[in-house]
């Protein structure tokens, strides 16, 4: 015979000691986390049959990456660099595992409040797919399937923490007739006994579960999907105009700089698509409208069939710190902007063109720049092949010259001659200045700072860069003493960057080593500092390295200086 529990409504019933790690609280919390789990999985599953912006991850990491402040995107990509998505993706992690913890205590201790939580989380998460950019609102489907079902688990779990404490409240610690008043629920009812055990195990094959519909999601949404597929069996079509050879020469003497040409896998990637936009090239199309006297639409097939260029271009996101590593060299491939324009012709009073991503990004780039002599151009090749899809297959903007926030959007759909008068970009709404012309910039890449090298000749070298202008002159400082030239690497094109080399006899103890650069029209690097916000970031870097004096037998013999010039010098990358 089972002794019904006199608790009243709203309170829980009383318990014994129990570890931190298995009480109610704790308990609820795992129940919580369980059920989030589940609604993720669910919705990732589901998730598989539409687009891969409807996951409720990817939705609200975007929306996340849409409203971050200037401040806090730059603060991103200084730490972070191009991890930050990844970054993102673990606070978000941490956020979800906190609230999931939190709704968990709230269901086992008032059921309808715990409801409201997550049904208020669902609401947020399908707002923000319904919200983005190429997003149909059937593809919420998932995040409301995940949601109904994290509900259901919520409540299954929930509901066994509850008969374990009526089981344990009782007497003989059998069943207990008892309802959820006190939880919000029905009327008393009669309910069987459970065990922590019970608990664990219930919760551990849900856990199970939902590990399996979310890799089960993965591995049917890549089965489905076949663009990549498409883009390694896509043969690029030989340019019409070849780029130039690129001279001997071009790569710095020094070991370690990084290569002339970088590599597609090492090609730095800063932008705001948190899951890679996957586009069907048969259906791409790309639209020019506005101030046009004619409005063009380009299939992909006619970007094959016109009359390519090739060309190697440096470019550099407007986030690069003073000696930051987000620069690089690429050859590309594409349709030159200003012959898509002569199709349009853009009509009087016309001054920008808002280009779009499929994703919803948009950037905005000054007419003439784009109409100019120039290479810019809608890129379907990098380095001889077809875009990797994080760099923008099946087309992406390269404008020689400008930060890639105002030039360089990837996955590109829309080209709207327009007016900065009339129109913002994406960044230029959010403090980011409206044209972004790149500044001239000298790094140090060998040795990195804070290296410990020996005395005697030490290699220095790295990269500069002033796209469009060109590299005349690279000059090194040590300590504070005078400037000196550095050996200029041979110069492919004045919208490449340029490397330097430099030998330096270093004597024992610390030293600090700056450097600058001359563009091409004999303007010296700036070196009033500025940070990347609005227009990207300006100064001389400067390293610190210690020289090791060398010891009769051969090795190193480290001098401690204990900072000695630390409050002399402003240290960067």
């Amino acid at each position: 015979m089972t002794t019904p529990s006199t608790r009243k409504p709203g309170t829980t019933p009383k318990r014994g000691k129990r570890s931190a790690l298995t009480g109610p609280a704790a308990l609820a919390a795992l129940a919580g986390v369980v059920s989030a789990a589940v609604v993720l999985a669910v919705a990732e599953l589901a998730g598989a049959f539409f687009s891969s912006r409807a996951t409720p991850l990817v939705a609200l990491g975007s929306t996340f990456i849409d409203f971050t402040p200037p401040w806090l995107k730059d603060f991103a990509i200084a730490t972070f660099g191009t991890n930050d998505k990844a970054a993102l993706f673990v606070g978000m992690g941490l956020t979800i595992l906190v609230l999931a913890c939190v709704l968990g205590i709230v269901a086992y201790r008032k059921w309808i409040l715990g409801a409201a939580g997550v049904l208020l989380m669902g609401a947020v998460i399908v707002a923000s797919v319904v919200t983005r950019a190429g997003v149909s609102p059937l593809d919420a489907l998932p995040s409301l399937l995940g949601t109904l079902a994290g509900l259901l688990v919520l409540r299954f779990l929930i509901g066994k923490l509850w008969r374990l404490d009526e089981t344990q409240s009782a007497p003989n610690h059998g069943a207990a007739a008892h309802g959820d008043a006190s939880h919000g629920g029905a009327a008393p009812e009669t309910r069987p006994a459970t065990t922590r055990r019970a608990f664990f195990t219930a919760t551990g094959i849900t856990a199970a579960a939902a590990a399996a519909a979310a890799t089960g999601g993965r591995l049917l949404g890549a089965a489905r999907s076949n663009v990549a597929a498409a883009r390694d069996a896509l043969k690029l079509p030989a340019p019409a105009k070849p780029a130039p050879a690129v001279p001997a020469g071009v790569q710095s003497t020094t070991p370690g700089v990084t290569p002339w040409l970088t590599p597609n896998k090492d090609f730095y990637r800063i932008d705001t698509a948190l899951s890679v936009p996957e586009v069907d090239v048969q259906s791409w199309e790309l639209r020019v409208h506005g101030m046009v006297e004619q409005e063009v639409r380009l299939t992909f097939q006619d970007l094959l069939d016109a009359q390519l260029i090739e060309s190697h271009v440096s470019l550099t996101c407007v986030s690069n710190p003073v000696g930051g590593n987000l620069a690089g060299n690429a050859k590309w491939l594409g349709m030159p902007i200003r012959d898509v324009l002569k199709m349009a012709r853009p009509t009087a009073g016309a001054d920008m063109v808002l280009s779009t991503s499929v994703d919803g990004f948009t950037a905005s780039t000054p007419l003439e720049v784009l109409q100019d002599g120039r290479d810019a151009m809608l890129a379907i090749g990098m380095n001889g092949e077809a875009l990797p899809l994080e760099h923008g297959y099946p087309v992406r903007m390269v404008v020689p010259g400008l930060y890639g926030f105002v030039s360089a959007t990837k996955w590109v759909v829309d080209l709207e001659v327009t007016r900065f008068a009339d129109n913002k970009a994406y960044w230029t709404e959010r403090g980011w200045s409206e044209r972004g012309p790149i500044k001239t910039m000298a790094r140090v890449e060998v040795p990195k700072s804070f290296a410990k090298v020996p005395a005697g000749k030490v290699a220095l070298g790295g990269t500069a860069w002033a796209q469009t202008r060109g590299i005349t002159k690279v000059e090194v400082q040590i300590d504070d003493g005078p400037w000196t030239a550095a050996v200029l690497a041979a110069e492919a094109s004045v919208v490449t960057w340029r490397q330097w080399s430099y030998e330096w006899e270093a004597a024992p103890g610390p030293h600090y080593i700056k450097v600058r650069a001359t563009d091409g029209t004999g303007e010296l690097q700036t070196d009033q500092r500025a940070d990347p916000v609005p227009d990207g970031a300006s100064g001389w870097q400067s390293i610190m390295v210690t020289v090791e004096e060398l010891t009769r037998s051969g090795g190193p013999r480290t001098i401690d200086w204990q900072h000695a010039f630390e409050p002399a010098c402003d240290l960067h990358r």
